[in-house]
């Protein structure tokens, strides 16, 4: 009888030192990180800027292989991206098989301006930096403004009498975008008329309906506009022209206006995300940025890569949520 207890004693020692290693190796998260298939979200309608980020994000990740796991994408539109951010920090936090990407309205804009979501980058984590982008203000082809000077002229005369079109939040990028030109020729941008559309898919529509005079987001998303004949690009926010199929678009700083906005785009995920799903993503997009794959991809779109990890990411917001708040209080939005 003795025996036997020490033969049992034995198993169990055996048993509970096989469940220690299974608890270290997953480190404490119920298994191996990723074990089941990711949904990486749009905070917005099928095209624009977002949307076409995220599936081209999945797309090369689950071509090359990055990340074995199944990958897929989901649309969120609503309120300019702020009602998803909400329901993310409310019932994602520690879900770290759900990511989504964005760029600075729900995350650096909307912070701490009335009227619109208090959260903000510190609600989440970022993973990554992927690329950067410039805004644009653009007019349907057929629009009687030729240039960026007849449209301030038309809203100096009164601001009311048009309709700017954007697919962010008031007070957020593409509203920013839209203001700046009038606001940098002395027009009270609070006077200005900005219809906010649920990503920059619908703001386009809206300018091809008739629905909004012009518009202003990021100019990646207008390139397939242009080159069909649809739109007229005034001006872009970039210090320097653009090349390849922008290389006719005047910056607004060549027209006299100091106005510069630069679009980064990013990968998030839940704020309670553990150190060692951190790594595997700091690894995985690290790898991204190098891959062929993705270079590619960027040239599709009309992106300039610029990859800045986890940490360095963090940094840069902090560093641009000073900016974009004084920008805010000069135009009269700063809670």
């Amino acid at each position: 009888m003795k025996k036997m207890n020490g033969w049992k004693m034995i198993a169990a020692a055996v048993v509970l030192v096989v469940s220690l290693t299974a608890c270290s190796s997953s480190g404490g998260s119920g298994g191996s990180y990723p074990s089941k298939p990711f949904v990486v979200t749009a905070p917005s309608g099928a095209g624009g800027g977002w949307d076409k980020t995220a599936r081209s994000l999945v797309k090369v990740l689950t071509e090359t292989k990055l990340v074995d796991q199944t990958m897929t994408v989901e649309n969120k539109p609503g309120g300019g991206g702020t009602v998803f951010l909400a329901e993310y920090v409310a019932k994602d936090s520690k879900d770290p098989y759900k990511l989504f990407v964005s760029s600075p309205p729900i995350l650096i804009n909307n912070l701490k301006k009335e009227g619109n979501s208090p959260y903000g980058y510190k609600d989440v984590k970022p993973l990554a930096q992927l690329t950067k982008d410039f805004g644009a203000i653009a007019v349907a082809a057929d629009s009687k403004f030729t240039d960026l000077q007849s449209l301030i002229d038309a809203l100096k005369a009164d601001p009311k009498s048009l309709t700017l079109a954007g697919g962010s939040a008031p007070g957020s990028m593409d509203h920013l975008i839209s203001v700046l030109p009038a606001f940098k020729s002395g027009v009270d941008p609070k006077a200005v008329n900005y219809l906010s559309y649920d990503g920059g898919g619908e703001a386009i529509a809206a300018l091809l309906g008739n629905n909004a005079d012009a518009i202003g987001t990021d100019i990646s998303s207008l390139g397939s506009y242009l080159k069909a004949g649809k739109i007229k690009i005034l001006a872009v926010t970039s210090p320097e022209r653009l090349g390849g199929d922008f290389a006719d678009v005047p910056t607004m700083k060549e027209l006299g206006l100091d106005a510069e906005f630069l679009i980064w785009r990013g990968v998030f995920g839940p704020k309670e995300m553990t150190d060692k799903e951190l790594a595997y993503w700091d690894k995985t997009l690290k790898s991204l940025s190098e891959n062929e794959a993705w270079t590619k991809e960027l040239t599709a779109n009309d992106w300039a890569s610029e990859y800045k990890n986890s940490a360095d990411f963090s940094a840069y917001l902090a560093e641009q949520e000073k900016d974009v708040q004084e920008l805010l209080t000069a135009l009269g939005m700063q809670k």
